[in-house]
């Protein structure tokens, strides 16, 4: 057994390592079997030494995150230790300055794991580029934020946000109004990522006069769309016959996106998903990118990661 100080120059920066009601410090002590001695005001890790390197080089990963001016969140503090038990913690250095997108408030949007690094990469080299993976690894987030990058550095004309209008075990029919009226519901995460990126005023603006479109994926049928970032979400739940018709909408100009999570694909039984059609016959095509990402890349809460994982090894 030893024991290593854990080193800081301010109380304000063991505050944020510990988290807030030592949350940070708990998943620590967890993921690596370590305790937590405070002695004469010093606060210390103790274990067997291998498992105590460990907990230090996360410990010491936070605190560049927390230099670099970066949120510390329970997230990404298990991420850092799944990384360590792998030894990929080095990778984690290419996320420090690495800023996706800047929100109407000033707040940065970085990659929070190596694998969103490797998807906005993907993004930002590839006309048309697939995003696979469970709920909560980013993939329409850091899609729209690309978009709306794209819209302000005048690379597009106009951003179009689209998803089939599939339900997962609701009824459109039972909900009021016309037809946009039913699919807005199934279209709210696009609306808030958007007004996120860009400010309520300047979204409302842009939808007034056409810029932002967000429509059901059957609006798109015989368009050619030009000078556009297109995104298509929920993409796990198209035919084959609807991605299809999606794909080759793209026009001059335009960049394409497609995201889904192949677990959770709501079609009715005996239809195959046109994603999952789409990654298999597209995957060798120059200027294509796919990418898949796994719970490992999960940002929300880290039962979210666990959730994620036990319904994988049940589908296995």
């Amino acid at each position: 057994m030893i024991s290593k100080k854990i080193q800081v120059e301010t109380m304000d920066e063991l505050i944020k390592i510990f988290g807030p009601f030592d949350e940070n410090i708990k998943c620590i002590c967890t993921a690596f079997d370590v305790k937590v001695v405070v002695q004469d005001g010093q606060s210390s890790l103790m274990g067997e030494e291998s498992n105590v390197d460990l907990a230090m080089r996360v410990v010491d990963k936070l605190k560049n995150f927390i230099y670099n001016g970066d949120n510390i969140d329970i997230g990404r503090v298990n991420y850092l230790c799944d990384c360590a038990k792998a030894d990929k913690l080095e990778e984690i250095d290419q996320l420090l300055n690495d800023v996706v997108a800047i929100t109407s408030r000033g707040k940065p949007i970085k990659s929070k794991t190596v694998g969103q690094k490797k998807y906005v990469d993907l993004m930002k080299k590839n006309t048309i580029t697939f995003g696979v993976g469970p709920a909560g690894t980013g993939k329409t987030y850091l899609a729209v934020a690309l978009a709306v990058n794209a819209f302000k550095a005048k690379q597009v004309e106009k951003i179009i946000l689209t998803r089939p209008a599939v339900e997962a075990g609701e009824k459109l029919g039972f909900l009021p109004g016309d037809l946009q009226e039913k699919v807005n519901p199934y279209l709210r995460p696009l609306y808030d990522a958007l007004q996120e990126m860009l400010g309520i005023e300047t979204y409302s603006k842009m939808m007034e006069r056409g810029t932002i479109e967000i429509a059901p994926l059957a609006y798109m049928r015989g368009r050619t769309l030009n000078n556009a970032y297109v995104i298509l979400d929920e993409a796990q739940n198209t035919t084959k016959e609807q991605i299809k018709m999606f794909l080759t909408r793209l026009g001059e100009g335009s960049r394409m996106v497609i995201t889904g999570d192949l677990t959770q694909v709501d079609l009715p039984r005996g239809h195959t998903s046109g994603l999952r059609h789409a990654i298999k016959i597209l995957k060798d095509i120059e200027d294509i990118g796919i990418i898949k990402l796994s719970e490992r890349d999960v940002v929300r809460h880290p039962l979210v990661q666990k959730i994620v994982k036990a319904y994988q090894s049940e589908d296995k």
